[in-house]
């Protein structure tokens, strides 16, 4: 077993308070506990992490200092020099991005007689979908109605949603559901048909849907492989580096071939943005959960051309990401764990907050457990941690329970001798999710005429905290909603508009005025890990 001494130690303490905490009952924190709690404790309320933009549509709101460097930079393109005379692909609508949404998006194109292209940085599939473990949400049960679901989604995120955005989400949620398993995902279910559905945190009934822990990956598998079946074409490691417009409308892209280093030109009557995530930016040095090229490509894109942003200054963190062994930090330990009846308990071995509190709160009170508190767990690399009882889950519903409900997982620990099912795990808060993102209306449109976008590079459904299921569920309703969107729009369009760059010698000329250093370009397309000592220690060392 890969646990120190001192670990072993603390261990022996978690295992001396288990059969107190099985009776135990903690409450959900009141409002004033949850904003005093949140204030003093989540990351996003610490100053210093973020700044005004000072160029584009949303100059003078606040993002974290890491994203405002990819939104206040130029492009690798030169505008003035740059042939655009050669058209190399020609569609109604072209799809960036090769996840969960920009597949959803595709399919739905293609059914509403639209000729799609989809482009994708990596391979198709290489996206935060396919990680996305714990469940999918959706009002499907008698108890349960799309109007309770949308009280919960407005509660997790404060209150400060976009209303027209949750309504949507939430009433085609149960279609979704229906659709994704007649394409032929493979949900838990009941010996009779019935779904098997759990908690999630901030959830007032049991709405989650899960396919083991690899929900989104199931997920991601059928709708890649149904893309495929209907032959909607793709291209595979050729991002979108710039979008094209004719002065007021998107008309199309250029993408960057990642192995060829060529660039091609795409005409297209309406795009739809779907490229996901931006963790691996590492706001204020955390680490993250997102996959290898969630570096916010569509954002900036989606922000030269004019489109604003929202609810740039909220960052997700997800409580508990793995935080030992070194191997596994900042990947996600599903919430379905703690659904499931996983404790949070401290190096005394006792519970510090009801696990399934919203996740903003959950991440601060295990931050105040480390910090303040001093409470943690130390671990040789100087992390500080708390432990997510597990073994209690077999004791809670019976032996063998892990390894049926939560398999990935089990496994992931196994391969460093850890048996989730017979000892704890150290976990502590990752970057996880953007909340914010470019703004949209229902049907996906942003405020630049025939540009979409579709899940998490777009923002306003989740407000100031999204829960757990909700991004699965946002990725399919609204990558659904894009592709019908963006399908019709180009159906009224009798001929493409002109293709140009105009709009990156104004953005350019912004930068300039304020000073912006010519060496900083972006899209980023992949992180860079080559730090100075110093950064790499602040991306090892959990804050």
């Amino acid at each position: 077993m890969y646990y120190t001494p001192g670990m072993l130690k603390s261990m022996k303490r978690v295992e001396a308070t288990r059969e107190f905490r099985l009776t135990q009952e903690l409450p959900l924190l009141d409002p004033v506990q949850k904003v005093d709690l949140l204030e003093n404790h989540h990351p996003d309320y610490i100053e210093d992490v973020f700044r005004e933009l000072k160029v584009g549509p949303s100059k003078g709101t606040l993002t974290p200092k890491e994203f405002a460097s990819v939104f206040e930079a130029y492009s690798a393109i030169d505008p003035e020099e740059f042939d655009l005379s050669t058209v190399d692909y020609d569609v109604d609508v072209l799809v960036v991005g090769g996840g969960g949404a920009g597949a959803s998006a595709a399919l739905v194109a293609h059914e509403h007689g639209a000729d799609v292209l989809l482009v994708t940085k990596l391979r198709f599939g290489d996206a935060n979908t396919i990680m996305a473990q714990g469940g999918i949400q959706g009002a499907d049960k008698e108890n349960d109605s799309p109007a309770i679901h949308y009280l919960d989604v407005m509660g997790g995120g404060r209150y400060f949603n976009d209303p027209d955005l949750v309504e949507a989400l939430v009433v085609d949620a149960p279609g979704a559901l229906a659709w994704l398993e007649k394409l032929g995902v493979m949900f838990d279910k009941e010996p009779d048909g019935t779904m098997v559905s759990i908690h999630g945190g901030g959830t007032s009934r049991q709405r989650m849907h899960a396919a083991r822990d690899y929900t989104g990956g199931e997920i991601m598998k059928t709708l890649r492989d149904e893309v495929q079946n209907r032959k909607i074409p793709y291209v595979e490691f050729s991002p979108a580096y710039e979008l094209l417009t004719d002065g007021k409308k998107v008309t199309g892209a250029v993408l960057h071939n990642l192995e060829t280093e060529e660039y091609l030109v795409v005409r297209a009557k309406t795009v739809i943005l779907a490229t996901g995530g931006a963790g691996r930016l590492h706001v204020d040095g955390f680490p993250t959960t997102n996959h290898y090229g969630a570096t916010a490509d569509g954002l900036v894109l989606g922000y030269r051309v004019g489109a604003p942003l929202v609810f740039m200054d909220t960052i997700q963190y997800h409580p508990t990401g793995a935080a030992y062994p070194e191997q596994l930090l900042g990947q996600l330990v599903t919430e379905k764990v703690r659904g499931l009846g996983g404790q949070l308990v401290n190096t005394d071995g006792n519970r510090f907050i009801y696990e399934l509190e919203t996740r903003d709160v959950e991440a601060a009170a295990i931050i105040r457990e480390c910090s303040e508190r001093k409470k943690g767990v130390t671990t040789p690399s100087g992390y500080s941690a708390v432990w997510l009882d597990t073994p209690i889950i077999e004791v809670l519903r019976g032996e063998g329970i892990i390894r049926k409900r939560l398999p990935a997982m089990y496994r992931q620990y196994q391969r460093f001798e850890i048996d989730m099912a017979a000892v704890p795990i150290l976990v502590y808060p990752t970057q996880h999710y953007q909340n914010g993102g470019l703004e949209i209306d229902a049907d996906t449109e942003t405020k630049i005429e025939n540009l979409y976008a579709a899940g998490e590079l777009s923002g306003g459904i989740h407000g100031r905290n999204r829960l757990m299921g909700n991004s699965l569920l946002d990725v399919v309703v609204f990558g659904r909603r894009a592709g019908k969107a963006a399908a019709e729009r180009a159906a009224t369009i009798k001929k493409s508009g002109k293709l140009s760059l105009a709009h990156l010698t104004e953005f350019h000329e912004e930068l300039e005025g304020v000073g912006v250093a010519h060496d900083r370009i972006a899209p980023m397309l992949l992180p860079d890990y080559r730090r100075s000592k110093a950064t790499e220690k602040k991306l090892v060392v959990l804050p």
